[in-house]
């Protein structure tokens, strides 16, 4: 690919104001979950996997929570299989199950470890196949509506984690738990996102979403949240659907210790590498 002087002066000029945050970041854990329209459209895949690997590639330790929603959505429509959500999460059948072990933890976990490999980073996939790290129990709604196989995490098996980390890799991990009963459990990625953010002790949560972020009553970003306003806004059901699961993750990784949680728009190319690398960001952040 050949590229003009204006092109390469420019791309040396972000490399270089990139400096001081390759040098914040180096040797910390940045936990992304990565779903919506960042994992359907081929041009924002590439984007993404490509800027994790860069990432793990100067210094950084990514690790990736995946989602799957849409692409189980198709496959269910399909079997002829209705979806149903309650507060943002899929009821979740015995059939809807083997339809999510396949597509989320086999299909799409498979493909994006695939594509980092592609672009030189060294991934390895933790699913309900392998490295079983999620032990789960059933999830209840708060309102006692029955989810069917949906789970709670109830704790994080850290030490292969930290192992594979620690050896150079990528863990691209599936929310699939397993329960005490060895029930296989569907878990929202964003809160096993959270949970893994925290029991890693990492730097940063990131969360990408198909919308600029979280948003005022007129559709304005909302670019900084406190940890009481976020709350609030929870309590007062302001934020709705999948977003709710999301601010719920990120508030709860922020009181747990995770230093910066962040809810961005994974629309926006190269969204995770904006997030990391400059002072504005590219959504919502939790503070």
């Amino acid at each position: 690919m050949s590229i003009t002087r204006k092109q390469a002066e420019n791309i040396a000029s972000v490399l270089s104001e990139g400096l001081p945050y390759i040098q914040k970041f180096n040797n910390k854990i940045i936990v992304v979950k990565y779903g919506g329209a960042a994992m359907t459209e081929m041009s924002l895949k590439e984007n993404f996997t490509r800027d994790i690997a860069l990432m793990r590639l100067v210094g950084m330790k990514p690790v990736i929570v995946h989602g799957g929603g849409p692409q189980i959505g198709k496959e269910l429509e399909k079997a002829g299989v209705e979806s149903e959500f309650i507060n943002g999460l899929r009821v979740t059948t015995k059939p809807t199950m083997n339809i999510v072990k396949k597509i989320l933890g086999t299909q799409i976990n498979s493909e994006i470890v695939k594509l980092i490999k592609q672009y030189g980073g060294n991934a390895l996939s933790f699913n309900h196949n392998k490295y079983q790290i999620i032990k789960a129990s059933k999830k209840i709604d708060e309102t006692g509506q029955d989810l069917g196989l949906v789970g709670k995490v109830d704790k994080i098996k850290t030490s292969e984690l930290k192992k594979s980390i620690n050896k150079g890799f990528i863990p691209v991990i599936a929310p699939i738990g397993k329960s005490i009963t060895n029930n296989y459990l569907n878990i929202n990625a964003d809160v096993v996102a959270g949970e893994i953010a925290h029991s890693l002790k990492a730097e940063k949560l990131i969360l990408l979403t198909d919308v600029k972020g979280i948003q005022d009553s007129e559709n304005n970003l909302i670019s900084k949240i406190s940890l009481p306003k976020g709350q609030k806004l929870l309590k007062e059901h302001f934020v709705k659907g999948g977003m709710t699961p999301k601010l719920t993750a990120a508030l709860e990784a922020k009181k747990r210790g995770v230093k910066s949680c962040h809810i961005i728009d994974g629309r926006v190319p190269h969204a995770v590498l904006l997030e990391v690398l400059t002072e504005e960001g590219v959504g919502t952040m939790i503070s």
